[in-house]
């Protein structure tokens, strides 16, 4: 067995037939003899781990198991304080491009994990900032996209992009996505954006209904660093509300002028999985490639 003592429990925080799904874990957890911490806000209440640690110290486990679909990932993610501790996904979800395990393979599968029949598959963290001014008031890392975006009053923005210093384009749009390979086939895909496989080192920019036909999703080099200004449209109405909003859950409010830069430092989270390379099949199965057509 991998030297898994101490590992964390997590959940969706709402879904159907939750006791019996975490009862699975549970047992495979204790027939292993392993110290168990479980998310006492979203699991504490059922019977199978009333007797664990009411709460996840997520800076002091070797190993975080979350049972969901791709928002609570995320969102495990977000409470990690530990980049380099591995994930374990089984999947509750409806999409689910990040989790593997299927909940009814419980049991069997998540046993040969802890016992080291898997790999470990890394996934590279978008860096971000806003500054204001010379000011950094906001720093997050992302797993899937950092999206600039307008809020309940439907109006284009302007959004200079440089990249490494040089200029790139005014996107004169509803917003922007700033996205890592993983993210493909998230909100990127859904506005236009290409689908990347996960271990290229790339970043995705794709504009949000852009008011040009020219300007399309862009691929650059990992490497490269994105800086995207808001810029003021004189004469025209102030009352605009833009946000940066990451991975979908944590969101910061922006002013004209405000610059959110992202790029990549090397950040990488690490998911444990069986040993294949589950991304091709995945699209095949999330995105129904290669079925065909019914008449």
């Amino acid at each position: 067995m991998m030297n898994y003592s101490r590992v964390g429990l997590t959940v969706k925080s709402d879904f159907n037939e939750k006791d019996s799904a975490v009862s699975d874990v549970m047992e495979v957890l204790c027939d292993l003899d392993v110290d168990v911490q479980v998310d006492a806000e979203r699991i504490g209440e059922l019977f199978c781990t009333r007797r664990f640690a009411s709460s996840i110290d997520y800076g002091n486990i070797d190993l975080l198991i979350v049972i969901g679909g791709d928002g609570t990932i995320l969102r495990a993610v977000r409470d990690l304080k530990n980049f380099s501790v591995p994930i374990v996904s089984i999947d509750r979800g409806s999409v689910g491009f990040l989790t593997e395990i299927h909940v009814d393979d419980v049991k069997k599968s998540l046993a040969k994990l802890l016992h080291g029949d898997g790999v470990f598959d890394e996934r590279t963290l978008l860096h971000t900032e806003v500054h204001r001014g010379s000011e950094i008031l906001f720093k997050g890392y992302v797993l899937n996209d950092a999206v600039i975006a307008q809020g309940a009053i439907a109006r284009l923005v302007d959004l200079s992009a440089r990249v490494n210093g040089e200029d790139l384009t005014v996107f004169h749009a509803d917003g922007i996505i700033l996205s890592t390979p993983t993210g493909s086939t998230a909100y990127s895909l859904a506005a236009g954006g290409p689908i990347v496989h996960p271990q290229l080192d790339a970043m995705i920019l794709t504009p949000l209904n852009p008011h040009s036909f020219s300007q399309k999703p862009i691929v650059i080099p990992g490497d490269q660093k994105v800086e995207i200004e808001v810029l003021p449209r004189p004469n025209r109405f102030f009352d605009t509300q833009l946000s940066l909003t990451l991975d979908g859950q944590v969101y910061f409010e922006l002013q004209y002028q405000d610059r959110v830069t992202a790029f990549m430092n090397g950040t990488t989270i690490k998911f444990l999985r069986h040993k294949k390379d589950t991304f091709f099949p995945t699209l095949r199965s999330k995105l129904k490639w290669g079925e065909r057509l019914e008449n």
